[in-house]
């Protein structure tokens, strides 16, 4: 059985659509416009040439006049996570923060963490109030925190 373009066409088609359903990011819907363009020239009689071009165009079309909307327009309402929420957050140390040690904790949120300091030659000891800089992995990396 030779394989067809149209069967090619339609695959691709198949393809970037399950891509776009699966990861619900605009990421292969234009891709998937330029192979249906190729699978309607190619059913419209045309050669090769011609469904490549067209797939070609009318992806670049796509992107260029569509992409910047949707950027602009969906997900517009950015949610914060409850990750990017704990960046900033003041807290207070519950046990002896020792990055050689390799101990220290804190309560965030009613949840028991894991603390670094930011800097390997500070300990903090409990009740130090300190404000979150980063999270890496599951652990809080905390700074000594001066009020204004």
């Amino acid at each position: 059985m030779e394989i067809t373009t149209t069967i090619v066409w339609l695959a691709l088609l198949i393809i970037f659509l399950v891509i776009e359903i699966a990861t619900v990011g605009l990421t292969s819907i234009w891709l998937a416009g330029g192979a249906l363009a190729g699978l309607l020239i190619d059913m419209a009689g045309l050669g090769l040439p011609w469904q490549i071009a067209a797939a070609i165009i009318v992806t670049a079309v796509l992107l260029i006049f569509t992409r910047p909307f949707a950027v602009r327009h969906i997900n517009r309402n950015h949610e914060r996570t409850n990750y990017e929420g704990i960046i900033g957050k003041v807290i207070r140390i519950t046990e002896t923060v020792d990055n050689i040690n390799q101990t220290g904790r804190a309560v965030l949120n009613g949840s028991e963490w894991t603390v670094r300091s930011a800097q390997d030659d500070i300990i903090l000891e409990p009740g130090t109030i300190v404000k979150v800089v980063k999270i890496s992995g599951v652990k809080l990396i905390v700074e000594h925190y001066e009020e204004d």
